[in-house]
C-alpha cells in the first residue's frame, strides 16, 4: 500500500505541476508581438490627373431664322460649304415691301410739303399753332413708316454674322417661309469643345485657361493641346459631378463635331496624406486604419477622400509622423503589442 500510495503522489504533483505551468505558457504567448509591416505618414504636394470622356461640338453655332415671310429667291448653300463672313445666305422676295416703302417715302413729302404750306399759313395768321403742330406729326409719322419699311427690307437679305461653314440646309429656293423658320444652320469649325463630367474633388483645383490634353479616338494615339473654357458652377446633387468645357486650341485638322474625345485634366499641386491602399480597413464600424503607438496596435477611425494608384488620401483621423500598419492584420486588434519587421 505505500508504494501505491507513493505512486499516486508523485501523479498528483506531476498533474499539478502541468497545470501551473500552462497558464504560464500561455501568457508567455499573449504578450508575444506581432509581427508586421509598416509605414510612416507624411504630407506630400501632389497632383492628381484624371481622364474624363466626351463628345466633341461646336462652341460657336447659330440657327438662321428669317424674321420675314416670303418666298425664297436665294438660297445657294449646302452642307459643308464655307461661308465668309458677311456673304449673304439667303435672300427673300421683296417686292411687295419695295413698294410698301415707295408709298412711304410718297407719304414723307406729302406730309413735308403740308408742312411748309400750314407754316406759311401760321406766318400770315391764316392757321392755327394746333394745325402746325398736326402738320409736324404727320411728318414724323410718315418718316417713321418708311424706316419701318427699310427696316423690313433689311431683313429679306440674311448675310454670315461670322465665317463658318453650313452644317444644316432646311428648306429650297421656291418655298414660301413663314416668319421665323429655321433655314440654315451656321458653325465655326475652328471652335470646337468637349464637355466633360468632373468630380466635384477635382473642380476646386481646376481653373479657366488652365492647358489640357485631348486625344480623340477618329484622329488615333496623337495628345492635341486645349485648355479649360469655362467651369459650370453647379455640381449635380445626384452624382457629384460637375461640367468643364475644354476648348481645343488650335483646332487639328481632321477633328469633327460628333467625335469621340479622351481630355487628361491635371489638378494643382496639393499638400495630402498618403498611405497606401493596404493600411485602410473596412467593417461595420467604417474606415480606419491601426497606427503603432508605444509598441501596440491602435485603432483610428478615419476618412478617406481620393485613391491615387496603389496609394490613398486619408483626410482625418491620422497626422504626419505617425506609423500604420501595412501588413499583418491577421489576428491583430486594438492594443495588441506589435513589432516591425519592416518599414516602407
Amino acid at each position: 500500500m505505500s508504494r501505491i500510495a507513493a505512486v499516486l503522489s508523485l501523479a498528483i504533483l506531476l498533474a499539478g505541476a502541468v497545470l501551473a505551468a500552462e497558464p504560464a505558457g500561455k501568457a508567455a504567448r499573449k504578450a508575444k508581438p506581432q509581427l508586421v509591416q509598416a509605414v510612416t505618414v507624411t504630407l506630400a504636394d501632389t497632383r492628381v490627373s484624371h481622364e474624363r470622356t466626351g463628345t466633341l461640338s461646336y462652341n460657336r453655332q447659330v440657327r438662321i431664322y428669317n424674321q420675314e415671310e416670303g418666298r425664297i429667291v436665294a438660297l445657294p448653300w449646302y452642307e459643308g460649304d464655307q461661308v465668309a463672313q458677311g456673304e449673304q445666305l439667303v435672300r427673300l422676295d421683296d417686292a411687295l415691301i419695295r413698294a410698301e416703302l415707295d408709298r412711304s417715302q410718297a407719304e414723307v413729302r406729302q406730309a413735308q410739303l403740308d408742312l411748309q404750306r400750314i407754316s406759311n399759313l401760321v406766318e400770315k395768321r391764316a392757321a392755327s399753332q394746333d394745325e402746325l403742330a398736326r402738320a409736324r406729326t404727320a411728318v414724323d409719322v410718315a418718316r417713321a413708316d418708311a424706316s419701318l419699311q427699310r427696316t423690313r427690307l433689311g431683313y429679306t437679305a440674311i448675310s454670315a454674322p461670322f465665317a463658318g461653314v453650313v452644317t444644316e440646309r432646311l428648306l429650297e429656293p421656291g418655298d414660301v417661309a413663314p416668319r421665323y423658320s429655321h433655314l440654315l444652320t451656321l458653325a465655326d469649325p475652328r471652335s470646337l469643345l468637349i464637355e466633360a463630367q468632373v468630380s466635384g474633388l477635382l473642380l476646386p483645383q481646376l481653373r479657366q485657361d488652365d492647358t489640357v490634353s485631348v486625344r480623340i479616338d477618329a484622329l488615333g494615339t496623337d495628345r492635341q493641346p486645349g485648355r479649360i473654357l469655362r467651369i459650370h458652377p453647379q455640381i449635380d446633387p445626384v452624382t457629384r459631378l460637375g461640367v468643364v468645357e475644354v476648348l481645343l486650341d488650335p483646332v487639328p485638322a481632321g477633328a469633327r463635331a460628333g467625335q469621340f474625345a479622351r481630355v487628361t485634366l491635371t489638378g494643382r499641386a496639393v499638400p495630402r496624406l498618403l498611405v497606401p491602399f493596404s493600411a485602410l480597413r473596412r467593417d461595420h464600424g467604417g474606415e480606419y486604419v491601426f497606427v503603432i503607438a508605444n509598441g501596440a496596435a491602435r485603432r483610428h477611425a478615419v476618412q478617406s477622400g481620393l485613391h491615387l494608384g496603389d496609394r490613398v488620401e486619408l483626410l482625418s483621423g491620422v497626422e504626419p509622423g505617425m506609423q500604420v500598419v501595412t501588413r499583418g492584420f491577421l489576428g491583430l486588434t486594438d492594443g495588441r503589442p506589435v513589432r516591425v519587421v519592416h518599414k516602407d
